[in-house]
């Protein structure tokens, strides 16, 4: 595993724009904390980031080309048929293991469970206080594990916001049916919808 960069770190930061649902600026909601790590020594939570913002982007990439070609009900069909896949893809490629979790998953596989959902209502709590959300990073059994808010923005209350306002009667058929356990409704902007999950070995 090798160092970021300053350099690539700066060359990297238009990606990390991507960490919310749509891709408007996450860090206007969350501090990009970084470790405070001598030179020999690797930044996890920056990497970290860079993977969760290198899935975010190719994921918000199908996401966007899904909604403007049929619309956001074309967009369910893809979260529900193509998100993992895609998902599970980058973390071989990156050599990390990635998921997204939430304390109110649309997918039940998304349940956010233990210190995830500590984070999660600490983050909410700070946010309804007007702060910010930062990032996470703990050590444990020989792994880092770091988490990533995702902040909703416009684009995300196509599928998550208000069901009676927001949700057009299209896509809110094709959730009710594609996942009748689903709690990913009901956000408004700028709230904290879920977070990316990002374990990687420790050197």
């Amino acid at each position: 595993m090798k160092k970021i960069s300053p350099r690539k770190l700066f060359l990297l930061s238009p990606v990390l724009l991507l960490l919310s649902c749509g891709g408007r600026n996450a860090n206007e909601q969350s501090d990009t904390a970084q470790l405070s790590t001598p030179e020999d020594t690797v930044d996890y939570l920056a990497l970290g980031q860079e993977y969760a913002a290198q899935t975010q982007s190719v994921l918000g990439k199908n996401l966007m080309q899904a909604i403007q070609s049929e619309g956001s009900a074309h967009a369910v069909d893809f979260c529900n048929t193509r998100a993992y896949p895609l998902t599970d893809s980058m973390a071989q490629v990156l050599n990390v293991h990635l998921k997204r979790v939430s304390d109110q998953p649309r997918n039940p596989d998304n349940a956010a469970d233990g210190s995830q959902l500590q984070y999660i209502k600490a983050g909410k709590e700070k946010l309804a206080q007007g702060g910010k959300v930062s990032p996470q990073l703990q050590e444990f059994d020989g792994k880092m594990i770091a988490y990533y808010p995702i902040i909703t923005n416009t684009m995300c209350l196509q599928c998550h916001g208000d069901p009676n306002r927001q949700i057009n009667q299209e896509t809110l058929a094709k959730l009710n049916t594609l996942y009748p356990e689903d709690q990913a409704k009901g956000y408004a902007e700028n709230q904290l919808r879920g977070i990316w999950v990002v374990e990687m070995d420790k050197e």
